[in-house]
């Protein structure tokens, strides 16, 4: 069976460090970004730049196994292209995951954070061009949220829940910014996956988002912060996030 007939309901977008999640699938095909027209190539470490078929749990997933980022240059639409593509393969339910610094003293790096809300600090959408006014007020799913708070606690699996601040970088943000952002309301703080969300919101589809809390943000621990540090947290912690998957996704 060739992947062009595969139609996954769920799909998955693995940011920074999290693209070994995709050793957790029963891979059934993969696509490089460069052979579909018209979809950008990440340039970061930890970004493969490929979709992946396979299953979890006996699941037909699709899985994006790295982004592009405003801080390459790119638009608001070309970093949604890959939810584009998506949807158009089939998924209504999208998992976002990211790796993010945490301006919550009590959220630890190591931990994982579902999203609840975010605050969009990029300055664009891709839903410009058009008198596109798209309810946000849940752009993360509250029954998805549900469910995967009761299968993490089922695993003892830490998953804190709070608000995720998308920023455009690439630089990491100041100590006055942090403390700005944590005025705002924001538990973590990184440069994906808002826009993703409101892309998939405005299609239609479900989301549920996930930060792998990597680093203290800066001026909540001594230290500087460095990328190397992100993909090494990501990897050691996608195994957590794995283990939830693969329980919730059958159950839904």
């Amino acid at each position: 069976m060739s992947w062009q007939s595969l139609r996954p309901a769920w799909g998955l977008v693995l940011g920074s460090g999290l693209g070994s999640f995709v050793e957790q699938m029963e891979v059934t095909a993969s696509v490089p970004y460069s052979e579909i027209v018209g979809l950008p190539q990440s340039s970061v470490a930890g970004h493969a730049g490929r979709f992946v078929f396979g299953k979890i749990g006996g699941v037909l997933v699709l899985a994006a196994q790295g982004r592009v980022h405003l801080y390459e240059g790119r638009t608001a639409a070309e970093v949604t292209a890959h939810v584009r593509w998506m949807s158009e393969h089939g998924v209504r339910r999208l998992v976002l995951t990211n790796a993010a610094g945490t301006c919550n003293p009590a959220f630890a790096p190591g931990t994982w954070m579902m999203l609840g809300d975010h605050l969009n600090l990029t300055h664009t959408s891709p839903l410009v061009g058009g008198p596109n006014f798209h309810d946000m007020s849940e752009v993360y799913a509250r029954s998805l949220r549900a469910h995967f708070a009761t299968v993490a606690r089922e695993l003892g699996v830490t998953l804190h829940e709070g608000v995720y601040a998308g920023l455009p970088g690439p630089q990491y943000e100041t100590p006055a910014e942090v403390r700005m952002l944590r005025t705002l309301g924001a538990d973590a703080v990184g440069m994906s996956t808002v826009l993703e969300a409101i892309q998939a919101r405005a299609l239609g589809i479900e989301v549920a988002g996930f930060s792998c809390l990597t680093n203290w943000a800066a001026g909540l621990h001594a230290g500087e912060l460095g990328h190397a540090e992100v993909l090494e947290t990501g990897q050691r912690a996608a195994a957590d996030l794995a283990r939830v998957l693969a329980r919730a996704i059958p159950a839904l």
